[in-house]
Protein backbone atom coordinates (compact mmCIF):
# COMPACT_ATOMS: atom_id res chain seq x y z
CA UNK A 1 0.00 0.00 0.00
CA UNK A 2 1.51 3.46 -1.53
CA UNK A 3 1.65 6.38 0.76
CA UNK A 4 -0.99 8.97 0.64
CA UNK A 5 -0.07 12.20 -1.04
CA UNK A 6 -0.92 15.55 0.14
CA UNK A 7 -2.96 17.70 -1.96
CA UNK A 8 -1.62 21.53 -1.37
CA UNK A 9 -4.64 23.55 -0.61
CA UNK A 10 -4.84 27.31 -2.97
CA UNK A 11 -4.52 30.15 -1.02
CA UNK A 12 -6.98 32.15 -2.34
CA UNK A 13 -9.99 30.36 -3.48
CA UNK A 14 -12.61 32.15 -5.93
CA UNK A 15 -15.01 31.91 -2.91
CA UNK A 16 -12.75 33.54 -0.19
CA UNK A 17 -11.62 36.45 -3.00
CA UNK A 18 -15.63 37.37 -3.59
CA UNK A 19 -16.13 37.28 0.09
CA UNK A 20 -13.25 39.98 0.90
CA UNK A 21 -14.05 42.06 -2.08
CA UNK A 22 -17.68 42.15 -0.67
CA UNK A 23 -16.74 43.35 2.73
CA UNK A 24 -14.20 45.75 1.54
CA UNK A 25 -16.63 47.32 -0.71
CA UNK A 26 -19.33 47.48 1.85
CA UNK A 27 -16.77 49.13 4.27
CA UNK A 28 -16.27 51.62 1.53
CA UNK A 29 -19.19 52.00 1.01
CA UNK A 30 -19.83 52.49 5.02
CA UNK A 31 -17.16 54.69 5.03
CA UNK A 32 -18.50 57.07 2.12
CA UNK A 33 -21.67 57.60 3.61
CA UNK A 34 -19.82 58.20 7.12
CA UNK A 35 -17.73 60.95 6.01
CA UNK A 36 -20.46 62.29 3.33
CA UNK A 37 -22.57 62.90 6.39
CA UNK A 38 -19.58 64.41 8.49
CA UNK A 39 -19.30 66.86 5.34
CA UNK A 40 -23.04 67.36 3.88
CA UNK A 41 -25.74 67.41 5.23
CA UNK A 42 -28.60 65.51 3.15
CA UNK A 43 -32.29 65.56 3.03
CA UNK A 44 -34.63 63.07 1.62
CA UNK A 45 -37.35 64.83 -0.47
CA UNK A 46 -40.44 63.84 -2.71
CA UNK A 47 -39.93 64.96 -6.17
CA UNK A 48 -42.95 65.06 -7.35
CA UNK A 49 -43.78 67.75 -4.66
CA UNK A 50 -41.27 70.20 -6.06
CA UNK A 51 -40.84 72.64 -8.78
CA UNK A 52 -38.07 72.49 -11.00
CA UNK A 53 -37.32 74.90 -13.33
CA UNK A 54 -34.88 75.34 -16.28
CA UNK A 55 -32.36 78.20 -16.73
CA UNK A 56 -32.66 79.83 -20.12
CA UNK A 57 -31.07 82.69 -21.79
CA UNK A 58 -33.18 85.12 -23.69
CA UNK A 59 -34.95 88.55 -23.57
CA UNK A 60 -34.73 90.31 -20.28
CA UNK A 61 -37.20 93.21 -19.76
CA UNK A 62 -37.56 94.83 -15.79
CA UNK A 63 -41.20 95.48 -14.80
CA UNK A 64 -43.41 96.49 -11.91
CA UNK A 65 -46.99 95.47 -11.61
CA UNK A 66 -48.50 98.68 -10.16
CA UNK A 67 -52.35 99.94 -9.97
CA UNK A 68 -53.87 102.58 -11.21
CA UNK A 69 -57.05 104.44 -11.04
CA UNK A 70 -58.58 106.26 -14.21
CA UNK A 71 -58.98 109.83 -13.35
CA UNK A 72 -60.48 112.96 -15.71
CA UNK A 73 -57.03 114.19 -17.32
CA UNK A 74 -57.79 117.99 -16.12
CA UNK A 75 -59.27 118.26 -12.21
CA UNK A 76 -59.25 121.51 -10.81
CA UNK A 77 -59.85 121.56 -7.23
CA UNK A 78 -61.69 124.13 -5.01
CA UNK A 79 -59.66 125.69 -2.26
CA UNK A 80 -60.64 128.53 0.60
CA UNK A 81 -58.85 131.64 -0.68
CA UNK A 82 -59.57 133.37 2.55
CA UNK A 83 -61.00 131.93 5.26
CA UNK A 84 -64.77 132.35 6.54
CA UNK A 85 -68.01 131.04 7.37
CA UNK A 86 -70.28 129.20 4.41
CA UNK A 87 -72.95 131.66 4.37
CA UNK A 88 -74.56 130.51 0.98
CA UNK A 89 -74.65 127.56 -1.23
CA UNK A 90 -75.69 128.01 -4.72
CA UNK A 91 -74.41 124.37 -6.33
CA UNK A 92 -74.68 121.21 -5.13
CA UNK A 93 -71.89 117.96 -5.98
CA UNK A 94 -72.86 116.14 -9.29
CA UNK A 95 -73.61 119.35 -11.16
CA UNK A 96 -72.42 120.13 -14.29
CA UNK A 97 -70.99 124.18 -13.92
CA UNK A 98 -69.90 126.62 -16.16
CA UNK A 99 -66.50 128.56 -15.83
CA UNK A 100 -67.20 131.74 -13.83
CA UNK A 101 -70.62 129.80 -11.87
CA UNK A 102 -70.72 131.39 -8.25
CA UNK A 103 -70.61 127.58 -6.01
CA UNK A 104 -70.77 129.33 -2.82
CA UNK A 105 -70.32 132.18 -0.59
CA UNK A 106 -68.07 132.82 2.53
CA UNK A 107 -68.88 135.41 5.23
CA UNK A 108 -65.81 137.18 6.54
CA UNK A 109 -66.78 140.10 9.51
CA UNK A 110 -63.11 140.43 10.13
CA UNK A 111 -62.70 141.22 6.31
CA UNK A 112 -65.74 143.70 6.29
CA UNK A 113 -64.16 145.49 9.20
CA UNK A 114 -60.37 145.52 7.73
CA UNK A 115 -62.51 147.23 4.42
CA UNK A 116 -64.18 150.21 6.61
CA UNK A 117 -60.89 151.11 8.48
CA UNK A 118 -58.74 151.07 5.04
CA UNK A 119 -61.77 153.08 3.58
CA UNK A 120 -61.72 156.11 6.44
CA UNK A 121 -57.77 155.96 6.79
CA UNK A 122 -58.06 156.17 2.71
CA UNK A 123 -60.26 159.17 3.02
CA UNK A 124 -58.01 160.72 5.54
CA UNK A 125 -54.80 160.36 3.69
CA UNK A 126 -56.62 161.97 0.52
CA UNK A 127 -58.09 164.94 2.68
CA UNK A 128 -54.36 165.54 3.68
CA UNK A 129 -52.66 165.69 0.16
CA UNK A 130 -55.52 167.77 -0.92
CA UNK A 131 -54.87 170.49 1.82
CA UNK A 132 -51.07 169.80 1.59
CA UNK A 133 -51.65 170.58 -2.26
CA UNK A 134 -53.51 173.79 -1.59
CA UNK A 135 -50.94 175.17 1.14
CA UNK A 136 -48.44 174.83 -1.43
CA UNK A 137 -50.36 176.44 -3.70
CA UNK A 138 -50.72 179.24 -1.67
CA UNK A 139 -47.30 179.52 -0.18
CA UNK A 140 -46.27 179.86 -3.89
CA UNK A 141 -48.49 182.36 -4.50
CA UNK A 142 -47.02 184.66 -1.50
CA UNK A 143 -43.37 183.22 -2.38
CA UNK A 144 -44.35 184.94 -6.23
CA UNK A 145 -45.76 187.72 -4.44
CA UNK A 146 -42.24 188.52 -1.88
CA UNK A 147 -40.17 187.95 -4.71
CA UNK A 148 -42.19 190.34 -6.91
CA UNK A 149 -41.82 193.07 -4.18
CA UNK A 150 -38.07 192.83 -3.67
CA UNK A 151 -37.57 193.15 -7.71
CA UNK A 152 -39.45 196.22 -7.95
CA UNK A 153 -37.50 197.67 -4.93
CA UNK A 154 -34.24 196.73 -6.29
CA UNK A 155 -35.38 197.68 -9.88
CA UNK A 156 -36.20 201.23 -8.11
CA UNK A 157 -32.92 200.97 -6.45
CA UNK A 158 -30.82 200.06 -9.26
CA UNK A 159 -32.17 203.57 -10.95
CA UNK A 160 -30.80 205.61 -8.15
CA UNK A 161 -28.18 203.98 -7.33
CA UNK A 162 -27.11 204.64 -11.19
CA UNK A 163 -28.09 207.95 -11.43
CA UNK A 164 -25.79 209.09 -8.37
CA UNK A 165 -22.84 207.45 -10.39
CA UNK A 166 -23.49 210.18 -12.25
CA UNK A 167 -23.89 212.71 -10.36
CA UNK A 168 -20.79 212.23 -8.09
CA UNK A 169 -18.77 212.18 -10.43
CA UNK A 170 -19.23 216.21 -11.18
CA UNK A 171 -19.75 216.59 -7.25
CA UNK A 172 -23.12 217.18 -7.45
CA UNK A 173 -24.33 214.79 -4.49
CA UNK A 174 -21.93 213.83 -1.49
CA UNK A 175 -19.91 210.76 -1.22
CA UNK A 176 -22.09 209.52 1.83
CA UNK A 177 -25.27 209.79 0.22
CA UNK A 178 -23.78 208.05 -3.24
CA UNK A 179 -22.56 205.40 -0.82
CA UNK A 180 -25.47 204.86 1.03
CA UNK A 181 -27.10 204.34 -2.47
CA UNK A 182 -24.62 201.97 -3.91
CA UNK A 183 -24.93 199.39 -0.28
CA UNK A 184 -28.83 199.63 -0.51
CA UNK A 185 -28.52 198.53 -3.86
CA UNK A 186 -26.05 195.55 -3.40
CA UNK A 187 -27.65 194.88 -0.02
CA UNK A 188 -30.60 194.18 -2.45
CA UNK A 189 -29.13 191.46 -4.76
CA UNK A 190 -27.87 189.90 -2.14
CA UNK A 191 -31.26 189.77 -0.60
CA UNK A 192 -33.18 188.62 -3.71
CA UNK A 193 -30.53 185.66 -4.10
CA UNK A 194 -31.46 184.60 -0.90
CA UNK A 195 -34.77 184.83 -1.13
CA UNK A 196 -34.69 183.04 -4.12
CA UNK A 197 -32.21 179.94 -2.23
CA UNK A 198 -34.78 179.90 0.41
CA UNK A 199 -38.02 179.83 -1.65
CA UNK A 200 -35.99 177.08 -3.54
CA UNK A 201 -35.55 175.10 -0.29
CA UNK A 202 -38.66 175.49 0.71
CA UNK A 203 -40.26 174.68 -2.46
CA UNK A 204 -38.54 171.37 -2.52
CA UNK A 205 -39.23 170.35 1.01
CA UNK A 206 -43.00 170.68 0.39
CA UNK A 207 -43.25 169.16 -2.91
CA UNK A 208 -41.14 165.79 -1.34
CA UNK A 209 -44.41 166.29 1.53
CA UNK A 210 -46.84 165.93 -1.66
CA UNK A 211 -44.81 163.48 -3.48
CA UNK A 212 -44.84 161.23 0.34
CA UNK A 213 -48.23 161.74 0.77
CA UNK A 214 -49.23 160.60 -2.89
CA UNK A 215 -46.81 157.90 -2.33
CA UNK A 216 -48.81 157.00 1.06
CA UNK A 217 -52.21 157.47 -0.76
CA UNK A 218 -51.24 155.07 -3.84
CA UNK A 219 -50.25 152.40 -1.35
CA UNK A 220 -53.38 152.61 0.65
CA UNK A 221 -55.34 152.39 -2.51
CA UNK A 222 -53.65 149.00 -3.58
CA UNK A 223 -54.43 147.66 0.26
CA UNK A 224 -57.65 148.57 -0.12
CA UNK A 225 -58.39 146.95 -3.82
CA UNK A 226 -56.02 144.04 -2.62
CA UNK A 227 -58.93 143.50 0.77
CA UNK A 228 -61.65 144.04 -1.82
CA UNK A 229 -60.52 141.57 -3.95
CA UNK A 230 -60.56 139.38 -0.70
CA UNK A 231 -63.96 140.31 -0.07
CA UNK A 232 -64.52 139.04 -3.98
CA UNK A 233 -62.93 135.87 -3.42
CA UNK A 234 -65.72 134.96 -0.55
CA UNK A 235 -67.49 133.99 -3.50
CA UNK A 236 -65.62 131.09 -4.77
CA UNK A 237 -66.61 130.70 -8.25
CA UNK A 238 -65.68 127.71 -10.87
CA UNK A 239 -62.23 128.57 -12.84
CA UNK A 240 -63.06 125.82 -15.23
CA UNK A 241 -65.89 124.17 -17.03
CA UNK A 242 -66.91 120.41 -16.21
CA UNK A 243 -68.88 117.97 -13.31
CA UNK A 244 -68.32 119.40 -9.43
CA UNK A 245 -67.48 116.17 -8.31
CA UNK A 246 -67.24 116.71 -4.77
CA UNK A 247 -68.02 119.49 -2.18
CA UNK A 248 -67.19 120.05 1.36
CA UNK A 249 -69.35 122.83 2.74
CA UNK A 250 -72.39 122.91 5.11
CA UNK A 251 -73.96 126.22 6.12
CA UNK A 252 -72.42 127.50 9.06
CA UNK A 253 -69.23 125.48 8.84
CA UNK A 254 -65.65 127.49 9.14
CA UNK A 255 -62.77 127.43 6.63
CA UNK A 256 -59.74 128.53 6.53
CA UNK A 257 -57.56 129.61 4.15
CA UNK A 258 -56.25 126.82 1.62
CA UNK A 259 -58.68 124.25 2.94
CA UNK A 260 -59.77 122.49 -0.09
CA UNK A 261 -63.49 122.51 -0.76
CA UNK A 262 -64.65 121.07 -3.55
CA UNK A 263 -63.23 119.13 -7.01
CA UNK A 264 -64.22 119.86 -10.41
CA UNK A 265 -63.60 117.32 -13.50
CA UNK A 266 -63.16 118.31 -16.79
CA UNK A 267 -64.34 115.90 -18.70
CA UNK A 268 -62.39 115.95 -22.11
CA UNK A 269 -60.18 112.73 -21.74
CA UNK A 270 -58.45 110.43 -18.65
CA UNK A 271 -55.35 109.50 -17.30
CA UNK A 272 -54.40 107.04 -15.21
CA UNK A 273 -52.97 107.99 -11.54
CA UNK A 274 -50.57 105.27 -9.01
CA UNK A 275 -48.80 104.68 -6.45
CA UNK A 276 -45.18 103.24 -6.61
CA UNK A 277 -43.26 101.77 -3.32
CA UNK A 278 -40.48 105.37 -3.08
CA UNK A 279 -37.76 102.23 -3.42
CA UNK A 280 -38.65 102.73 -7.58
CA UNK A 281 -38.24 106.57 -6.98
CA UNK A 282 -35.05 106.60 -8.38
CA UNK A 283 -35.74 104.36 -11.25
CA UNK A 284 -38.98 105.75 -13.13
CA UNK A 285 -38.48 108.41 -15.88
CA UNK A 286 -40.61 110.15 -17.61
CA UNK A 287 -41.73 108.65 -20.96
CA UNK A 288 -41.51 105.04 -19.30
CA UNK A 289 -43.82 102.83 -21.07
CA UNK A 290 -46.61 100.55 -19.30
CA UNK A 291 -48.97 98.43 -21.00
CA UNK A 292 -52.83 96.37 -19.20
CA UNK A 293 -55.18 94.42 -20.14
CA UNK A 294 -58.46 95.69 -20.46
CA UNK A 295 -61.52 94.07 -22.99
CA UNK A 296 -59.31 91.45 -24.14
CA UNK A 297 -56.47 93.59 -25.72
CA UNK A 298 -53.53 95.07 -24.21
CA UNK A 299 -53.29 98.86 -24.45
CA UNK A 300 -50.14 100.95 -23.69
CA UNK A 301 -49.47 104.17 -21.86
CA UNK A 302 -46.68 105.91 -20.85
CA UNK A 303 -45.41 107.93 -17.86
CA UNK A 304 -46.33 111.49 -17.68
CA UNK A 305 -45.69 112.79 -14.49
CA UNK A 306 -43.93 111.98 -11.54
CA UNK A 307 -44.89 113.44 -8.03
CA UNK A 308 -41.53 112.62 -6.22
CA UNK A 309 -43.24 113.59 -3.00
CA UNK A 310 -43.19 110.51 -0.61
CA UNK A 311 -46.15 109.47 1.79
CA UNK A 312 -46.34 106.40 3.41
CA UNK A 313 -43.42 105.63 1.35
CA UNK A 314 -45.46 105.97 -1.84
CA UNK A 315 -44.80 108.27 -4.16
CA UNK A 316 -47.37 108.99 -7.25
CA UNK A 317 -47.02 109.06 -11.21
CA UNK A 318 -49.99 110.22 -13.79
CA UNK A 319 -50.02 108.20 -16.89
CA UNK A 320 -51.39 108.84 -20.23
CA UNK A 321 -53.14 106.55 -22.73
CA UNK A 322 -50.62 106.40 -25.97
CA UNK A 323 -52.61 106.76 -28.56
CA UNK A 324 -56.46 106.67 -28.70
CA UNK A 325 -57.98 105.81 -24.95
CA UNK A 326 -60.02 102.16 -24.87
CA UNK A 327 -63.48 101.81 -25.69
CA UNK A 328 -65.28 101.73 -22.17
CA UNK A 329 -62.55 103.36 -20.14
CA UNK A 330 -64.10 105.61 -17.77
CA UNK A 331 -63.38 107.67 -14.25
CA UNK A 332 -63.01 105.21 -10.97
CA UNK A 333 -61.61 101.95 -12.81
CA UNK A 334 -58.68 100.00 -11.39
CA UNK A 335 -56.62 99.02 -14.18
CA UNK A 336 -53.42 96.26 -13.61
CA UNK A 337 -50.49 97.62 -15.33
CA UNK A 338 -47.58 96.19 -16.12
CA UNK A 339 -44.97 99.10 -15.58
CA UNK A 340 -41.23 98.91 -17.27
CA UNK A 341 -38.23 99.62 -15.81
CA UNK A 342 -35.79 99.34 -18.15
CA UNK A 343 -34.67 98.42 -21.77
CA UNK A 344 -34.69 95.14 -22.91
CA UNK A 345 -31.64 92.84 -22.75
CA UNK A 346 -29.76 89.38 -23.09
CA UNK A 347 -29.88 87.45 -19.56
CA UNK A 348 -29.50 84.19 -18.30
CA UNK A 349 -33.36 83.80 -16.94
CA UNK A 350 -34.64 81.84 -13.96
CA UNK A 351 -38.10 81.96 -13.19
CA UNK A 352 -39.46 83.31 -9.51
CA UNK A 353 -40.62 80.96 -6.92
CA UNK A 354 -40.91 80.41 -3.34
CA UNK A 355 -37.18 79.49 -2.67
CA UNK A 356 -36.42 83.83 -2.79
CA UNK A 357 -38.13 84.44 0.46
CA UNK A 358 -35.90 81.44 1.89
CA UNK A 359 -32.62 82.40 0.46
CA UNK A 360 -33.30 85.98 -1.24
CA UNK A 361 -31.74 84.95 -4.13
CA UNK A 362 -28.06 84.09 -2.73
CA UNK A 363 -28.10 80.24 -3.06
CA UNK A 364 -30.48 77.61 -4.94
CA UNK A 365 -30.61 73.83 -5.22
CA UNK A 366 -29.15 72.80 -8.44
CA UNK A 367 -30.55 69.77 -9.63
CA UNK A 368 -27.55 67.19 -10.69
CA UNK A 369 -27.82 65.63 -14.66
CA UNK A 370 -28.96 62.16 -12.88
CA UNK A 371 -32.24 63.71 -11.56
CA UNK A 372 -30.88 61.93 -8.30
CA UNK A 373 -30.47 64.65 -6.33
CA UNK A 374 -30.11 68.34 -5.86
CA UNK A 375 -26.63 70.44 -4.50
CA UNK A 376 -26.99 73.53 -2.64
CA UNK A 377 -24.61 76.20 -4.99
CA UNK A 378 -24.50 80.08 -4.31
CA UNK A 379 -25.75 82.41 -7.24
CA UNK A 380 -26.09 86.20 -7.83
CA UNK A 381 -29.59 88.09 -8.68
CA UNK A 382 -29.28 90.96 -10.31
CA UNK A 383 -32.92 91.95 -11.05
CA UNK A 384 -36.20 90.55 -11.68
CA UNK A 385 -40.04 91.19 -12.86
CA UNK A 386 -42.65 89.44 -11.70
CA UNK A 387 -41.79 86.48 -13.74
CA UNK A 388 -38.41 86.15 -13.64
CA UNK A 389 -34.58 86.48 -12.20
CA UNK A 390 -31.95 88.04 -13.94
CA UNK A 391 -29.02 85.75 -12.99
CA UNK A 392 -25.44 87.82 -12.97
CA UNK A 393 -23.34 84.48 -11.69
CA UNK A 394 -24.03 81.06 -10.67
CA UNK A 395 -26.11 79.08 -12.82
CA UNK A 396 -25.55 78.02 -16.80
CA UNK A 397 -28.33 77.50 -19.18
CA UNK A 398 -30.15 74.37 -19.71
CA UNK A 399 -29.06 74.13 -15.27
CA UNK A 400 -31.70 72.92 -13.65
CA UNK A 401 -32.85 74.43 -10.41
CA UNK A 402 -35.53 73.88 -7.74
CA UNK A 403 -37.66 76.89 -7.49
CA UNK A 404 -40.52 76.01 -5.21
CA UNK A 405 -40.53 76.39 -1.48
CA UNK A 406 -37.45 75.71 0.64
CA UNK A 407 -39.10 76.16 3.60
CA UNK A 408 -39.47 72.90 5.12
CA UNK A 409 -35.53 72.22 3.67
CA UNK A 410 -33.70 73.37 6.43
CA UNK A 411 -30.35 74.51 5.32
CA UNK A 412 -29.18 70.96 3.94
CA UNK A 413 -26.18 71.18 1.80
CA UNK A 414 -28.13 68.01 -0.55
CA UNK A 415 -31.02 66.85 -1.35
CA UNK A 416 -31.89 63.31 -2.19
CA UNK A 417 -34.73 63.25 -5.09
CA UNK A 418 -37.07 60.20 -4.57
Amino acid sequence: MGMDRQIKKKKWPPRKIAGLASIVIFVAVVLYLFLFKLNKSTLNVQKERLTISTVTRGPFQEFIPIQGEVVPREQYFLTAEEGGRVDEIYMEAGTMVKIGDPILKLDNSNLHLTIMWREAELFQQSNNLRNTRLSMEQYQLTLSQEMANIENQLQQQKRTYERYQELIKDDLISQHEYELAKDQYEYLVHRKELVAESQKIEMAFRKAQVISLEESLERMQRNLAIARQKLENLTIRAKVSGHLTSLDAEIGQTKNPGDQIGQIDVLTGFKVKSQIDDLYLPRIEVGRQATFPFAGETHHMVVKKIYPEVRDQRFEIDLTFTGKEPEGIRRGLTLHIRLELGDVSEAILLPRGGFYQTTGGNWVYVVDESGGFAIKRSIKIRRQNPQVFEVESGLEPGEKVITSSYESFGDMDQLILK
